[in-house]
């Protein structure tokens, strides 16, 4: 099992790769990935979701230049790019870049203008396992220009930039989740957010519990489209629904109850996608209770059920994340496992004990590559804080 954090010599690292690169000695900073325990695809219809911030993370060492220009690099890609400030291009070209490009483009954009500036950007958030990378980076990337040129950005706002920055630069349709937990988390703590007023709650996980992230090793091609798709069927169930209910503006909007009697009027596959984020919103809120009641195995139940809608009724899920959640859901320790991200691949997140975590992995590691013959990653994580300056 691979161990999270950064060797206790990374950091000298980096400091020296950038001298050597740049010169001067960087300011460097950090924002987390992210695994999502409950609450999945709700935050794009104003609804709750409950992430927690992991200790993998985006590190970003920076310096201001004396011209216009952005020059940035990234260790893990060995891939160096630069653009001119002043004319930074209208959308992203499908590049890693654009996460970077697109902070800076947000700032510009609410009238901060920027200098030229050094970045060198390195991480271990896994990239396309649906442990949010692509936030990390916007967030380290936005807390060291707010930093660097003295920024008067509240944390919110930052978040909101980052958002506004992938979906309007980037071109993905992502809600407000990922990038708050990357400035918000905290550690042993989870995040109730509510995605519509942005108001949240810290809640409190147990110490001698360990979030276990598993790896599939597979992302199908169709993830992109599909997680957009989504989108549009929960919008088209929304107006359809405010059919019926005055005032209706998102599916958050909508009980339980209010969906039993007025589903009937809903196509059979808009009907499940509704059903699904009403329902999710729904667990979302009796896992936080769960949580402060330190009930772990409701929590667990919880998840289990958020997993089953995500398979059946949002249908995101996928052979092998469901393979992954049925050995994990068999073995001692284990709270509960789930899916986590946008699925059609990624990771599934479990809660287990942390004595229970080495033939957790083992045997998971056993099946899974028994079962479709790919080996996992997985990572033990505990929780961390949000972004900020490391040195």
């Amino acid at each position: 099992m691979q161990e999270p954090g950064i060797p206790p010599d990374a950091l000298n690292r980096l400091e020296q790769t950038f001298a050597s690169l740049f010169g001067g000695s960087p300011r460097i900073y950090r924002a987390p990935g992210r695994v999502n325990l409950i609450g999945e695809h709700t935050d794009y219809t104003g609804g709750f979701v409950m992430p927690a911030a992991i200790d993998l993370f985006t590190y970003v060492a920076s310096s201001q230049r004396r011209d216009r220009k952005l020059v940035v690099r990234s260790e893990n890609l060995q891939e160096q790019m630069e653009v001119s400030l002043d004319t930074l291009p209208e959308r992203g070209k499908r590049h890693w870049s654009d996460y970077v490009v697109g902070v800076a483009k947000a700032l510009q954009e609410l009238g901060y203008r920027l200098s030229g500036v050094n970045l060198l950007v390195e991480g271990n958030v896994p990239l396309g396992a649906g442990l949010s990378s692509s936030a990390s980076l916007e967030v380290a990337v936005a807390t060291a220009l707010r930093d660097l040129f003295e920024i008067p950005l509240p944390s919110k706002d930052l978040a909101l930039l980052c958002q506004r920055a992938e979906n309007e630069f980037v071109g993905a349709r992502c809600g407000i989740m990922d990038q708050f937990i990357a400035v918000h988390g905290a550690s042993d703590r989870a995040l109730l957010l509510d995605c519509r007023s942005l108001e949240y709650h810290l809640l409190p996980l147990l110490r001698d519990v360990r979030l276990v992230i598993c790896n599939t090793m597979v992302r199908h091609e169709i993830a992109h489209g599909e997680y957009n798709l989504r989108r549009s069927q929960c919008e088209q169930g929304t107006r359809m629904l405010a059919q019926h209910i005055s005032g209706l503006r998102s599916l958050r909007d909508v009980s339980e109850a209010d969906f039993a009697e007025l589903n009937d009027g809903l196509p059979e596959l808009i009907r499940r996608r509704c059903r699904h984020v009403i329902t999710e919103n729904a667990r979302v809120l009796r896992a936080a209770q769960a949580l402060e009641g330190r009930d772990m195995v409701k929590f667990g139940e919880l998840m289990r059920m958020s997993h089953e809608s995500l398979r059946d009724d949002f249908e995101v899920s996928c052979a092998e994340l469901d393979l992954m959640v049925d050995i994990a859901g068999n073995l001692p320790g284990v709270y509960g496992s789930r899916m986590t991200g946008g699925g059609f691949g990624g990771c599934t997140v479990n809660l287990v004990r942390e004595e229970c975590t080495v033939p957790f992995g083992q045997i998971v590691r056993e099946e899974y590559t028994k079962g479709i013959g790919v080996e996992p990653d997985i990572y033990v994580c505990s929780t961390a804080d949000g972004a900020g300056k490391v040195r």
